[in-house]
């Protein structure tokens, strides 16, 4: 037992740095505690007087009220610890802590601990980091950088399936990573500087205690892969979902029916698991996302979509950037980017993605409101973003008749919208496809009058995230659908940073085409004398005053972002869709000039992904 507490103590954080005569020495002060799915490690409001470092699987933490009403939750899994902060204050801790799935935890009594950290300096920095972490992600919301340390790769027959786990070492041993591989195949070609052992002896898997000494032994890596087959039979795999803190399950579009008898029988040695399952779709180079597969996404938390193909034209790229997004999901990174209104100027939105994709910072999330939501849909459809920017030029160029109207851009606008015309002009592109589809989780920010806040789409039909999160009042006629009442969303929340926080990401770049406002509405300026100002009309006066609102809620919506930017488009007219062009080169250059800042910010996060020249 003393020989497990050892390796399981070096599995964690707090270890880092310690020299074997104080690993030892903490070690022996260890109780090992194991726990079931369920099984609770505290109830709220009981005395702690222990530090528990979690050294495999995943805690819930419910924080309760004086009611006994949980108001805020959070996850604990492997390196995280609990109790150290409620034990140093001598208070009973006012929170659950309950076991989702099979774990373990090494206790130490805090006075024991305590004794330790002011003997070893080591020790009691990485106890302060822990606490640190902690507390920044209860305060800020951002999700601390926390990188997968056992990951099962559960792969098919074919080829795709086969490639991943090599892909994945090699890219992470370029990133200065040790990774080490257990894998049941028997063509495993050897990777130089790579530990590698057969899961397969004497025509046999090896034993779930040889698996899991052999997974401690490596636990100086920082790294093991558990390389398997996905037609292992239901026990066998369970052994390995158990064992790993991230599992990858690899599907393409032609077997993924399989999997979902093989998940269900997981899942049902231990339900919790399913929030440690991702799915990796392989698809071809002419497949432009997966299936929307609902029976097997039900099981798994969430997808990765990638193809080693080169992508066909039109399409984007996407699904080629796709391998690098799981790179950043193991080492902790993910970025997102809030993509804000601004009626046509949010055009802008298409030329700072592109550019941020040719520099090389590959997007893990996007969230957007109102033309941010139109722009950030398209591109998470996997189109190529000079397609769309064509597209939209040719698609909202007003006909000859209303180019002869006074302000016939405007009534374009309204003829589109009453018309319907959104909806078809938008299909003809997105077709039919969810939002849960798409190769990037893409969110969109709507408004219900009926609840009066907002609504943030995760799934569903595409094209109605669309619709529902560009429906202007007075232009347009409120969206009556599933007892909702739904309108833009840039009334409430413009700039979707904290939806993208809400969900993870721990870097996130916001655009805002609101920040800059000209200082000149309907040809009056704050110089023009009274007798010759000019009225405007009414849909002016209507965009005008979105354009003032989401100006002055700038500030708000940007806050939670790591870096904004704020292309000027100042001298484009909030109708001018037709010159969608225009506004996409201005959003790119503004953005190219951004880039080395970002890069700047992105290394203090990780300066092997994102080296500093």
């Amino acid at each position: 037992m003393s020989d497990r507490k050892l390796l399981l103590l070096k599995s964690h954080q707090c270890s880092d740095g310690l020299t074997d005569d104080e690993l030892n020495e903490v070690a022996n002060h260890l109780e090992l505690v194991e726990y079931e799915t369920g099984e609770y490690a505290h109830h709220a409001n009981d005395d702690i007087k222990n530090v528990n470092l979690i050294v495999q699987g995943r805690f819930r933490v419910s924080f309760m009220d004086r009611h006994g009403n949980s108001f805020l939750e959070k996850f604990l899994t492997r390196g995280d610890q609990f109790g150290a902060v409620a034990a140093a204050l001598g208070e009973p801790l006012s929170a659950s802590v309950n076991a989702e799935e099979p774990s373990i935890t090494l206790k130490l009594d805090y006075k024991v601990a305590l004794d330790l950290t002011k003997r070893i300096d080591v020790l009691r920095m990485n106890f302060a980091q822990s606490i640190a972490r902690d507390y920044q992600s209860m305060v800020f919301g951002k999700k601390p950088r926390q990188r997968s340390a056992v990951i099962a790769v559960f792969r098919g027959s074919d080829v795709g399936h086969c490639s991943l786990t090599p892909r994945l070492v090699r890219r992470l041993k370029e990133l200065g990573e040790s990774p080490s591989v257990l894998s049941d195949r028997n063509d495993w070609e050897p990777i130089e500087g790579v530990p590698f052992r057969s899961l397969v002896e004497d025509d046999h898997h090896l034993a779930p205690d040889e698996i899991r000494r052999q997974v401690n032994q490596w636990s100086d890596s920082k790294r093991v892969f558990l390389d398997v087959d996905s037609s292992l039979d239901p026990d066998t795999a369970a052994i390995a979902v158990k064992m790993s803190v991230e599992v990858l399950w690899c599907v393409t579009p032609s077997d993924w029916k399989l999997a979902v008898e093989q998940l269900k029988a997981i899942e049902s040695r231990a339900p919790g698991w399913r929030d440690k399952i991702h799915l990796v779709w392989l698809l071809e180079g002419d497949e432009l996302c997966a299936p929307a597969a609902p029976e097997l996404r039900a099981l798994t938390k969430k997808s990765f979509q990638l193809s080693f193909s080169e992508p066909q034209p039109l399409q984007g790229r996407l699904l080629t950037n796709g391998f690098e997004r799981i790179v950043h999901h193991l080492r902790g990174l993910c970025v997102g980017v809030a993509l804000g209104g601004g009626a046509a100027r949010g055009m802008a939105h298409l030329g700072v993605l592109k550019a941020l994709e040719q520099s090389g910072i590959v997007v893990d999330m996007i969230a957007g409101t109102s033309a941010g939501a139109m722009t950030g849909v398209f591109y998470a459809a996997n189109l190529d973003v000079d397609y769309s920017i064509e597209r939209f030029v040719k698609d909202l160029r007003p006909p000859w008749l209303f180019r002869q109207m006074p302000a016939g851009n405007y009534w374009y606008l309204v003829y589109k919208y009453r018309m319907g015309q959104f909806d078809r002009m938008l299909r003809k592109y997105i077709l039919d496809r969810r939002l849960e589809q798409m190769p990037v989780p893409t969110y969109t920010v709507t408004v219900d009058l009926v609840q009066g806040k907002a609504v943030v789409r995760s799934d569903g039909d595409a094209v109605h995230a669309i619709t529902e999160s560009i429906n202007l009042p007075v232009l347009s006629t409120p969206i009556c659908r599933d007892g909702r009442t739904l309108v833009d969303g840039g009334i409430i929340n413009n700039i979707p940073a904290d939806v993208l926080v809400s969900k993870g990401c721990n870097f996130v770049i916001a655009v805002s085409v609101t920040a800059k406002m000209e200082h000149e509405f309907a040809r009056n300026r704050p110089d023009t004398p009274t007798g010759k100002m000019k009225s405007p009309w009414a849909i002016q006066t209507m965009l005008r005053s979105y354009v003032v609102q989401s100006s002055n809620m700038h500030s708000v919506g940007a806050q939670p972002a790591d870096a904004v930017i704020e292309p000027d488009v100042t001298r484009f007219d909030l109708a001018e869709f037709m010159r969608t062009d225009e506004l996409a080169a201005v959003g790119e250059q503004t953005t190219r000039d951004e880039v080395s800042e970002i890069k700047q910010l992105l290394s203090k996060m990780d300066d092997k992904l994102f080296p500093i020249d």
